[in-house]
């Protein structure tokens, strides 16, 4: 079987507060099979700094009812020592979603890839963040000269 590129998001949320606003979208892409989340894992950190951690099948029933549409898998592919990293990287009194994400929409260029016979060489995801740090360098440079 051919999985599509699989991306590990971690996404942290101030006050322990995860309202769900997000969800929409995600949902959407779900529903369209562009993307299918394949682990997804809750991890709260209260201001003491001690950490809770919470699978999908856990959640008390509010949670779940706003996360069920996500049709989250729990592959266990999301190990221990990812949670504790992402809880080492967490500010106290956060919640965070830890997802695999598969996506989907890439499936059918990675069967041609592999009936080309081609061997990916190097693969990297780019964070949003550091292409509009480096957007806005090339335009303060751009804008000096």
């Amino acid at each position: 079987m051919t999985y599509g590129p699989i991306d590990f998001i971690a996404l942290e949320f101030p006050g322990n507060q995860f309202r769900g606003d997000i969800l929409h979208e995600l949902i959407d892409l779900v529903e369209k099979e562009i993307i299918c989340i394949i682990d997804l894992v809750v991890v709260r950190k209260d201001a003491d700094g001690t950490v809770d951690v919470l699978e999908v099948q856990q959640l008390d029933s509010n949670a779940l009812a706003l996360l069920d549409p996500l049709n989250a898998e729990v592959s266990g592919i999301l190990t221990e020592a990812d949670i504790e990293d992402l809880a080492n990287q967490l500010e106290n009194d956060t919640a965070a979603g830890l997802m695999l994400i598969e996506n989907l929409w890439a499936i059918k260029t990675m069967e041609a890839m592999e009936k080309a016979n081609a061997r990916l060489v190097m693969y990297d995801r780019i964070p949003h963040q550091v292409i509009v740090e480096a957007l806005d360098d090339i335009s303060t440079i751009e804008s000096a000269e």
